[in-house]
């Protein structure tokens, strides 16, 4: 049976190898010494290979988020997402990656009904995807499960404040913590979070002064998303930083206008195609003179 040797140089699917160790799970945790982290850990969301390239110098961590549902698919909210839908972009954005650390997350339905369950799921993620650790979503009800899962070697990110999964009990994407009872309850989840043995976790929509609080009081790192500079990290949506909708929450920062880039270069080339300027004898192949 013959070998078949890719060329790196020129295959999209193969990406070049980078020399350098990948970020681990002890490394990410140790970011944080006694209750402060001196240098922010930075994570973007990834869903393919080729955007896991281009992010993966520039950030400490790429969360295969299920809000691929609604980037990547058009769906209405992340519930519709399938576990056979996180490995295969986990897969690729593990695949594009030789730096950050992948963490891919758990969808709706795939851990809530016992850490049975959620080890099931997440050692078949694991397994499928190369990647280093499962996100969750969930405070004090998730905390035994979070437990089950570490001490059978499986890394763990937390999710409290906003979880989109719970839209329907929430009523919407509203900000969390407005309430003191509300703000006590999600101080309460991210402590149980951290001691279940979550190494990082993820804190968002929530007021200013809460997560700045949980980011003081917890030992773990703290990402932000709609929340506080104050946090040990922060995390977006890739595409809603990079501008590629027209609508963007509050929370985010658009650092580019790349839907714009893309209009933009898909009307030149539509006007070079009808004007039969493209393709010139630059992209033709003709006999050798």
């Amino acid at each position: 049976m013959s070998k078949v040797t890719i060329d790196t140089d020129t295959s999209r699917a193969t990406p070049s190898p980078v020399p350098g160790k990948r970020t681990t799970v002890p490394s990410i945790r140790g970011r944080k010494v006694e209750g402060k982290t001196e240098q922010p850990i930075v994570m973007l969301t990834a869903y393919t290979m080729r955007m896991a390239q281009l992010l993966d110098p520039h950030c400490d961590m790429l969360l295969v988020g299920d809000s691929l549902g609604q980037v990547i698919y058009g769906l209405p909210s992340t519930i519709p997402v399938t576990l056979d839908m996180m490995c295969a972009h986990g897969a690729a954005v593990v695949r594009g990656s030789w730096h950050a650390l992948v963490g891919v997350d758990m969808p709706f339905g795939s851990y809530e009904e016992s850490p049975e369950q959620a080890f099931a799921s997440a050692a078949h993620v694991l397994k499928e995807t190369g990647c280093a650790a499962v996100k969750l979503e969930g405070g004090e009800a998730m905390a035994e499960t979070i437990d089950f899962l570490t001490h059978r070697g499986i890394p763990v990110i937390g999710h409290v404040g906003l979880t989109p999964q719970a839209v329907n009990v929430l009523g919407g994407y509203g900000v969390r913590g407005r309430e003191g009872m509300e703000a006590d309850k999600i101080l309460a989840d991210a402590v149980a979070v951290a001691d279940a043995g979550a190494f990082v976790m993820v804190v968002e929509g929530v007021m200013e002064e809460l997560a700045t609080r949980i980011a003081k009081e917890v030992a773990i790192p703290v990402i932000g998303i709609g929340a506080s500079a104050q946090c040990d990290g922060q995390v977006l949506v890739t595409e809603d930083m990079l501008g590629l909708f027209e609508r963007t929450p509050r929370f985010v920062k658009r650092y580019h206008d790349l839907a714009g880039e893309i209009a933009g270069a898909a009307q030149k080339y539509a006007e070079e195609v009808r004007s039969r300027t493209f393709p010139s004898s630059e992209q033709t192949y003709r006999p050798k003179s």
